[in-house]
Formats: structure tokens, sequence, C-alpha cells
């Protein structure tokens, strides 16, 4: 037995096992998004010190994502085979590298490419921590359980905007990554001791596990899901990249460290989302997803407002939708796939990740040309879209099954 799979989860009590599995899980998703999206408040400030476009800057954001959207599927075909811990662990450590060289990057090209570094190890958690979910609480706690994850990928979400941007403002912004790293380092050696070995898993050959990859792009079920993260993200990371510029320009003018602070609007989501588990387990799919993606439409709405209370909260209700509609196809994707979970969920980062890295771009020839309202408007058309091909899949998991 390797010291990745150390703890033996049947040498547990019940309870101790399902504490210590959610909390590693928790933690591990929380030190992966403390990272990737910790850019966001720092554009205006990497405008100004690199001499850049709003474009330019905001590719620090799209090569984390890109970077995971490629990856993603080699970490769920391999994960099928190799385990879940065994990909979760080394993942995390390998992350601290990038993130700590990150505060080396003496031109925007490096730090951008030491950001599609950090990008390439994230998939090892939020693929395969999926899977490991989906299999180790299948049934009525399944919900509770996936949503409890993403409340640490919230709260890291919020945790590294908040040390990026306060960094920036009183130290520096290369010293938030060290801190970054580090913070990433302890979590890492935590779920090293905390997280169980899987008991569901079954370990596949490679030929088979590929087989079964490929076969995901034949469901349309599967595809019709994929497409509707592919709107979640974009949608979301549209809006918390743009929305900073627009903080940052007048009548608002908030420095780094406030554009930090307003993804406290995340810790909302954090306290919702768990709700959400149970409205999934009790009112399935179609319920959720439509209250997720309302809730977006209408906080979006509300940032329309000049006043700066207004647009908290509208960014409060806007992602606690968007979280909300991600527990829906996170939920859908392991219940579509049946086998191979980690390889279909591979394949759902893909289209995850692939709409947050046109979401990072895409509007920003709505900013240049129609500021925020042109970007309001464009990211509530992506949300009308992707509630349509959710209920798509819907539809035909309910047609399957009858």
């Amino acid at each position: 037995m390797g010291i990745v799979n150390s703890i033996d989860p049947t040498t547990l009590p019940k309870s101790a096992y399902f504490d210590r599995s959610v909390g590693a899980a928790m933690l591990a998703g929380g030190c992966t998004f403390l990272n990737v999206y910790a850019t966001q408040p720092l554009l205006p400030v990497l405008r100004h010190e690199f001499h850049g476009t709003e474009f330019q800057v905001s590719l620090t954001i799209t090569a984390a994502t890109l970077a995971v959207a490629i990856i993603g599927p080699f970490v769920g075909w391999a994960a099928e085979a190799i385990g879940r811990k065994r990909v979760i662990v080394p993942a995390l450590f390998a992350l601290v590298v990038p993130t700590v060289l990150a505060a080396t990057s003496g031109s925007l090209n490096q730090l951008i490419f030491w950001r599609f570094l950090q990008g390439i190890c994230v998939p090892g958690v939020s693929v395969v921590m999926s899977a490991y979910i989906n299999e180790e609480w299948a049934g009525r706690r399944l919900g509770g359980a996936i949503t409890a994850y993403m409340s640490g990928t919230i709260l890291g979400g919020f945790l590294g905007r908040l040390i990026a941007g306060l960094t920036a403002e009183h130290m520096n912004w290369r010293i938030s990554f060290v801190f970054l790293g580090i913070i990433t380092l302890l979590g890492a050696i935590g779920v090293l001791r905390w997280l169980p070995k899987a008991k569901n898993f079954s370990r596949a050959n490679l030929h088979h596990a590929t087989e079964e990859a490929f076969g995901h792009l034949r469901n349309t079920r599967l595809l019709a899901n994929f497409v509707m993260g592919f709107m979640i993200l974009f949608v979301l990371i549209g809006a918390f990249t743009y929305v900073n510029f627009y903080l940052a320009a007048p009548p608002f003018n908030l420095s780094p460290a406030l554009l930090g602070s307003i993804f406290a609007v995340y810790l909302v989501g954090a306290v919702v989302t768990p709700f959400s588990g149970v409205l999934l387990d009790r009112s399935g799919v179609v319920p959720t997803l439509v209250l997720g993606l309302a809730l977006s439409a209408v906080g979006l709405l509300l940032t329309l407002l000049p006043e700066l209370s207004a647009v908290l909260v509208g960014l409060a209700l806007f992602s606690s939708g968007a979280f909300i509609s991600q527990a829906a196809a996170s939920i859908q994707t392991g219940a579509l796939a049946g086998r191979a979970r980690s390889s279909a969920a591979g394949l759902y980062v893909t289209a995850y990740y692939a709409g947050g890295s046109l979401g990072a771009i895409a509007p920003a020839w709505t900013w240049n040309h129609y500021r925020w309202p042109g970007c309001v408007a464009l990211l509530i058309l992506a949300s009308g879209l992707g509630m349509v091909f959710g209920l798509i899949a819907e539809r035909q998991l309910l047609a399957a099954g009858s």
C-alpha cells in the first residue's frame, strides 16, 4: 500500500470516514480554486504594469482555464486505470510549483505561461474528485456530498481573489502568488493525510477506458449536458472578469483590495449551494436548474443599477444561481455517464473550462463597444442557451429511463 493510500476507510467509524472524506474533498477543492481565478482582481493592476489591453490581461484567466480544458479528458482517462487518490494528491503538490514561480514573471507573457502551467495541474483534482464523490456517495447523500465539495471550491475561489487583491494593494501582486503557493502546499499535505482510499473504485484497463471515453462522445444526452456546462462557466467567468473593469472605473473607482473583497459574494453561494443539494435530492435536476439560471439573470440585471450596494446584491444572486446550476450539471454528468465516470467528468471539464476560456476574452469586444450593459446582455443570452441544453439533456434522461 503506497503512501497516497495510507488511510484505510475500513478502519474508521462510519461517521469519521464521512467527516474526513468530505473535509478532505472540500480542502482539495478549496486549495485548487484558490489559484484558478486569483488574477481577476489584479486585472486593472496588470493592465497598468504591463501596459496591456483588457483583452491581453484577461489572458491570465484564459491561460489557466484553457489548460484545464485541454488536459481534463486525459486526466479522467488516466484516473480510470491509476485510481482516484493517486491522481488527486500529486496534482495538488505539483500545483505549488507554477504558483510560486508566477511571482517571478518579468513580462505579461511569462505570467500567462505560469498561469497555463497552473491550469494543467487543476484537472487532477477537479475531474477526479467529481468521480470520487459520485462513486463514494452514490445514493441519497450524493447531492449533499457534491455540494459540500463545491462549497469548498467556492470558498477557495473567494479567498484566492481576496488574498491577491489585498496583497497587491498593501504589498505587491507578486507576493500574492507566494502566499497562495504556501497555502496550497499546506492543503496538499492535509489531503494526503485525510482523504481515504476510494472503496467503490473499480480499476479499468486503458483500452477499455479509451473505448468508454469515446463512447461518451456518442452520447447525445451527455453532449447536451456538456454544452450546458460550457455556458455556465462562460457566463460566470465573463461576469467576474469584466465586472472588475466596471467597478474600477467611475463612479465606483474601487481599488485592488476592494475588488478582491467584492468576491465575498461567493460566500453567499457557499451557503446557498448546500441547500441546492437538498433540492437536487428531492426535486431533481430541472427545478434546480431553472432556479439557478433564473437567479443568475436577475442578479446580472441588478448590477446595471449605478449603486455599489445594488451591484453587490446582484453579484451575490448571480453567483449563487451559477453555483446551483453547476451542481445540477455535475450531478447530471454522473447520472448520464453510468460507467467510466472519470472520463465523462474529464470531457465535461473540457467543455466547462472551454466555456470559461471563451468567457474571459469573448466579452472584450462587447466591453469596448457597449461597456457593462452590453456584457450583461451577452451573458444573459448565453445563460438562456445553457438552460435550453440542460433541459434537453434532462428530458432525454427521463425518456431513457421510461
